[in-house]
């Protein structure tokens, strides 16, 4: 009798640790929902686990990012208000580095051979506008540097890309980090009961994802010639004889 294959097996784990995924996500959705359905009930769940309270937090963010069907804002913004701008935006930088880096490489070691195949494919608009690694690093940045957008899924979609993986972090830490920043600023004033200060940078927040959003096919278009003129060597000038 035939043994199954490596990957057979290794496409059955898989495909089981997904289903219990799924089922564990079903299971505590009701749960999830309910802690996350007010600032104050969030804080309070957050306080009552003691120490792990920072540990808490940070799968909360992890889970965001990786499965659950949570607004990265809510948490952001949950940070601040729970520990202040300073260590709220600290917790969600590194919830948002090892959820990122999660979903990227988990991505990436089951799926990136057979997306690469689909890459090739040259009437693909799509496909072959993320096949351009420089044209895509700046869709990237512009994509995470607007307040609003979704951005999560894109940590899925570059893991299936020729990315550098060290290039894509660099550009998911400089692109996302003002707006934690802000956002976790804007939680820190509303436990203050400080409206102004929120209502000023959410305001600000609403134009950028405006202005961005109207822009971001010049934006991408002008980073990415940016990006080339950098890479490309100086040209040698050449004398003719007299």
């Amino acid at each position: 009798m035939p043994q199954p294959s490596k990957k057979v097996m290794i496409n059955i784990l898989l495909g089981l640790l997904i289903i219990m995924s799924i089922g564990l996500l079903v299971y505590y959705s009701p749960a999830i929902i309910k802690t996350m359905s007010s600032m104050d009930n969030f804080r309070a769940y957050i306080h009552s686990t003691g120490h792990w309270g920072p540990v808490m937090f940070i799968l909360f963010q992890i889970l965001q990012i990786v499965v659950a069907p949570i607004p990265g804002e809510v948490v952001q913004v949950a940070g601040g208000y729970i520990y202040g701008t300073a260590i709220g935006s600290l917790y969600t930088t590194v919830g948002l580095i090892l959820g990122s880096a999660i979903a990227f490489y988990f991505t990436r070691f089951i799926g990136r051979a057979y997306i690469s195949r689909l890459l090739q494919k040259k009437n693909n608009k799509w496909m072959s506008f993320i096949h351009d690694e420089k044209k895509f690093s700046a869709f990237l940045f512009i994509f995470f540097v607007i307040p609003g957008l979704p951005k999560d899924m894109l940590v899925f979609v570059a893991a299936l890309t020729s990315i550098r993986s060290v290039r894509f972090f660099t550009i998911l830490i400089v692109g996302r980090l003002p707006w934690i920043i802000a956002s976790a600023a804007v939680g820190s004033t509303i436990h203050m009961q400080q409206y102004t200060l929120a209502i000023i940078i959410s305001v600000i927040a609403v134009i950028g994802f405006v202005i961005g959003y109207m822009y971001r096919e010049k934006l991408v278009g002008l980073f990415s010639r940016s990006d080339r003129t950098k890479a490309r060597p100086k040209a040698i000038p050449s004398y003719s004889k007299e």
